[in-house]
């Protein structure tokens, strides 16, 4: 697979411990061959070369993208049979979006709880329709899924760690991905790189993306008694309190024939096997008896990077920190980001007839994204600092939550990602219920809650 991914490289290429020397002197061959110098000027007797680095939802869609559109698209994986910890959940919207098969889900979640520290039960699915259901899956199978596509539509798949990005010292020279593969360590020689490598992505860190917070996810999948089993047929449970996480929430999925049980959180990541203790403990009654089948622990981004796009390399997913607070939704940013990354490379190059250059990926990609993402992403950091800071912001949460129209609001929201049409009267209803339940847990002073009542 490697000797043929990188056919039409020259022999700088194919020897990964040749010394890499200065444009003047690299073979014709890796040279940016063009008419004029216009970063969008033709590629003469080639197509534009892509690497897209890291193989998750991020990756895999941008690669899918960019190989279906024209471009020779090289996907990298370290580690094609692992996954992160993730809770699995999908809006329903991307099932046909990201055409999902039907028979990657696990289970059909149509019954959600919400506990409150003091373990105040809401049950948040009232206003489901019928036809309405969180899909529940395992990452490392929508992963793999992905992977096979990108693949089935023409990107070449590289097993292998990427070491190092070197970058160009002039627009005439390319990108060359240093990595290990089959033992032995190789080059790859690319115009544009796009970045999925999660949040200690190795690409960011070469073009100095900035600064950056990350959290931490816990996770261990249980196997149950049948009967304790048949509990999570098609519920989920969402936990808060300072037991389980102080700034975050824990989680009891289910899955295929087990639950996923976890937490994360950002301020005390050093405590998180300690929160871990705690969901367990919350949920003991639930899930005694089970069998710890995996456990699995990763960093999750906090905030999206100062700098998305430096020169002809852009992040996506969790390399440019597309997780979202409150919710801490990450799948379907991953993948989008992924595929609008990939259509932007496409677009501005002509189906890579053309070179592409960094106003090119900004005004393509970073544009639209923003445009569609930024608010939501502002939005829920609002909510996530008023709800989950203390514990009576969390009961204050979780009280709004029994509310048939915050229900409604939210699941139209999540399922469709869409801004829900909402109902003025209702609306204001809503905004003076959310302040009374602030002020009566001792929130309202916050400058936070009144952006929120702004928002509302």
């Amino acid at each position: 697979m490697a000797a043929r991914c990188l056919q039409g490289f020259s022999s700088l290429s194919l020897n990964p411990t040749t010394k890499h020397t200065p444009s003047s002197r690299r073979p014709p061959s890796l040279l940016i061959t063009s008419s004029s110098k216009s970063d969008n000027a033709p590629l003469i007797g080639r197509k534009l070369r892509a690497a897209v680095i890291g193989g998750g939802p991020a990756g895999s869609s941008a690669a899918e993208a960019l190989a279906a559109g024209g471009i020779e698209t090289y996907l990298f994986e370290r580690s094609p049979s692992s996954a992160k910890p993730c809770g699995g959940a999908l809006p329903l919207c991307m099932l046909n979006e990201f055409d999902i098969p039907a028979h990657l889900i696990d289970r059909h979640v149509t019954r959600m709880k919400f506990i409150s520290p003091s373990n105040l039960a809401v049950d948040f699915g009232k206003t489901l329709k019928a036809h309405e259901f969180i899909p529940m899956l395992r990452r490392e199978v929508l992963d793999s899924f992905l992977r096979s596509r990108a693949q089935s539509n023409g990107a070449n798949l590289i097993h292998g760690l990427v070491l190092n990005l070197e970058l160009p010292t002039s627009s005439k020279e390319p990108y060359v991905v240093h990595y290990t593969a089959e033992n032995s360590r190789k080059s790859l020689a690319v115009d544009v790189v796009i970045g999925a490598d999660g949040a200690n992505s190795r690409v960011a860190k070469s073009i100095d993306a900035g600064d950056y917070t990350c959290a931490i996810a816990f996770q261990e999948r249980i196997k149950l008694p049948e009967e304790k089993m048949e509990y999570y047929e098609n519920l989920a449970e969402v936990y808060v309190g300072n037991d389980v996480s102080p700034d975050f929430y824990a989680w009891v999925f289910p899955k295929c024939d087990h639950v996923a049980v976890g937490t994360g959180t950002v301020c005390s990541k050093q405590d998180i096997k300690r929160y871990q203790r705690g969901i367990r403990e919350r949920a003991k009654r639930k899930i005694s008896g089970g069998k710890v089948m995996k456990v699995e622990a990763h960093p999750i981004p906090e905030h999206p990077r100062a700098r998305r796009v430096v020169g002809r390399v852009a992040l996506v997913g969790d390399a440019a920190g597309y997780v979202t607070k409150c919710s801490g939704e990450g799948i379907y940013f991953a993948a989008k980001s992924g595929r609008m990354c990939g259509e932007a490379v496409v677009r501005a190059s002509e189906g890579g007839e053309r070179m592409i250059g960094e106003r090119d990926l900004k005004r393509e990609y970073l544009r639209e994204w923003d445009a569609k993402y930024v608010g939501t992403f502002r939005f829920l950091d609002v909510l996530q600092r008023v709800f989950y800071g203390d514990n009576a912001g969390r009961e204050a949460l979780v009280e709004m939550c029994g509310n048939e129209y915050v229900q409604r609001m939210t699941f139209e929201s999540y399922l469709y990602k869409k801004l829900a049409e909402g109902n003025r009267l209702e609306d204001a209803k809503l905004m003076w219920n959310t302040i009374g339940s602030l002020i009566k847990c001792g929130i309202v002073g916050r400058t936070e809650t009144h952006k929120v009542a702004s928002f509302l």
